[in-house]
């Protein structure tokens, strides 16, 4: 098996329930070094010890309230290398970025062929950014 974010750091708030869930599963499936949040603790304890006893990747759970500047503190200090690997999300994971061409047709496939859910959004599929005539982040360097 292809692990497609090995030794990546990545971080999810809200990640011991529902999609927050999800997300760090897969990406502890696919080797990343996740570090997640949430105001529960025993869920993210729990979801913790289970997924670093399965692996590839690892997570660390950091109980946290996104609305507390002080809990934040924490989730960045327990993060490895917090600022770069936020630097490096400026340019490749901005939130809102439009995809490629060819990112937007693999989403199209997933959801046609393989998805057995509904978004409940729209899948932003316009502007420039995925057509590369525009840059990726809108984050000045």
């Amino acid at each position: 098996m292809s692990l497609r974010y090995l030794n990546k750091v990545v971080i999810v708030t809200g990640g011991s329930k529902g999609i927050g869930r999800g997300i760090v599963r897969v990406f502890v499936e696919n080797g990343a070094k996740v570090v997640f949040c949430a105001r529960g603790a025993a869920a993210g304890e729990a979801l913790e010890a289970e997924l670093n006893k399965a692996g590839p990747g690892s997570c660390k759970f950091v109980s946290c309230d996104m609305s507390e500047e002080e809990d934040i503190k924490e989730l960045a200090a327990q993060t490895p290398d917090a600022a770069a690997a936020i630097k490096m999300g400026e340019n490749y994971q901005l939130t809102g970025r439009m995809g490629t061409e060819a990112e937007c047709g693999l989403a199209a496939l997933y959801l046609a062929a393989d998805a057995t859910f509904c978004t409940g959004i729209d899948l932003l599929l316009s502007g420039g950014a995925e057509l590369n005539y525009g840059v990726k982040s809108q984050i000045s360097s």
